[in-house]
Parts: structure tokens; sequence; C-alpha cells
């Protein structure tokens, strides 16, 4: 049976370790993924700028279809995950090392980026009064499961894998289409939050802070799989949305 696999992986074709295979990552956020995806009927119209097809459904599926589809996606993942032998194999101890994990690196997160921009690059922050998020603390809970889990799939799992595979198939090393594609996806993960009517105004201070998050998500997605960037992301976002209340 072939493995399903992304990001690094051993001469054998399996993926390291020390890396979470992308089945049992998405199993592992399932979680997130039913906040996300059933608190959007309560939040709406609210919904994650990244995420491709909820909004599509809610305005064209009743709530009752709409819910259906949702946990049946999700009992799915949990099937194929539960499905598979071995170390590959799913267990319901795995959630708590992961989300330790991801809130050790959402702690830290802000704070070696601000190390970086004020000490290495010498960029200082905007005077900008602080602007609580629309909603309540519900929203930015599931506006956080819902960055953590769209914005890693379409950033990280989908366009990153998708330009390394563009590079390699250009003939670049492993090393440059790496490098490559991590630098091209944080800085588009940054700039779309900036575009359009309710996107943030634009500061080189936030542009760049975005960026580097967008490379920090990416080395951890590379390195540690799909399920530990996601809850990093959404933990982070958590942490952020609800203090600045």
């Amino acid at each position: 049976m072939t493995t399903i696999t992304e990001g690094p992986q051993t001469a054998g074709g399996q993926p390291p370790k020390w890396r979470y295979n992308l089945v049992t990552s998405l199993a592992l956020v399932v979680p997130l993924f039913l906040v996300y995806q059933l608190g959007v009927l309560l939040t709406w119209p609210h919904y994650n700028g990244a995420d491709l097809i909820t909004a599509y459904m809610v305005r064209n599926l009743s709530v009752i279809a709409y819910i259906a589809v949702n946990v049946c996606v999700a009992a799915a993942l949990c099937v194929m995950a539960a499905s598979r032998k071995g170390k590959e194999g799913i267990q319901a101890g795995m959630i708590v090392p992961l989300l330790f994990e991801s809130a050790l690196y959402a702690f830290f997160l802000g704070s070696v980026i601000i190390f970086v921009l004020a000490r290495i690059l010498q960029i200082a922050p905007p005077q900008m009064a602080a602007e609580s998020p629309a909603g309540g603390p519900f929203t930015s809970l599931v506006m956080s499961a819902g960055a953590g889990l769209h914005e890693e799939l379409l950033f990280r799992l989908l366009l990153m894998n998708g330009l390394v595979a563009l590079c390699k198939g250009m003939k670049f090393g492993t090393v440059e289409s790496f490098i490559a594609a991590l630098v091209f996806s944080s800085t588009l993960f940054s700039a779309v939050h900036h575009l359009g009517p309710l996107g943030d105004p634009f500061t080189v201070w936030v542009f760049t802070f975005r960026i580097l998050a967008g490379v920090i998500f990416g080395l951890i997605y590379w390195y540690r799989g799909f399920a530990v960037a996601v809850y990093t992301h959404a933990l982070y976002d958590m942490y952020v949305l609800l203090w600045l209340r």
C-alpha cells in the first residue's frame, strides 16, 4: 500500500519517525475542523478568507445537509487513520503531546518574531491603537480554528508542497526548492492579509511579522507535520484574539 506523505521523506519514501504522517495529521485536526465548520453556522457571516468552500456550502446547502457533509468528512478522516497499522496508525493519546508541543510553539512564536524584527532587522513597530476583533469570544475561537486549519491547508500543505514539486521539476536542488517554496509561500501568506476591503492596513512591521510567522509555520509543517502547524497557528491566534479583548 502506498503511504500518503508530504514534506521530507526517508530514502524509502516514508516520513521520518519524528514527523506525523499526513493521514494521521488530518485525523488529529478533526476537532478543530468541527469547531470551525460547525461554529461558522453560529458566527455567520464571519469565516476565514483562505476557506474556499465553506461560504459556498453555507449559502447553498440546508443546515442539516451542511452538518451532515462535515460530520461525514470528519468521520472518513478518522476511519482512514484508524485503519492504518503500526506506527502509521492513530492513537487517542497522540492529542495530548500534540497540543502541548503546539502550545509551546504558539507561546513563544510572537516573542521570537518581535526579537528578530527589533534586534536583527531593526524594524520599529507602528504606533497603532489595538482594535478588538469583531464578534465575541466564541467568534474569535471559531475564526482562530479556521485560520489554523484553512491557512495551513492552503499555504503550507497545498502551496508549499506544490512549489517544491515545481522547483524540483525545474531541476532545482532539494534545499533550493525548499527555501524558495518557504519564502514565496510565506510572503504570499502575509500579502493576502492586506488585500480586499477587510484587509489590514499595510505597514512594513505587520507585513514582515507575518512573513516571519509564515516561515515559522512552514518550518513546523515541514519538520513536524501538518497537525502541529495547524494547532500552533490556531492556538497562537486564539491567544492573540482573546488577549486583545
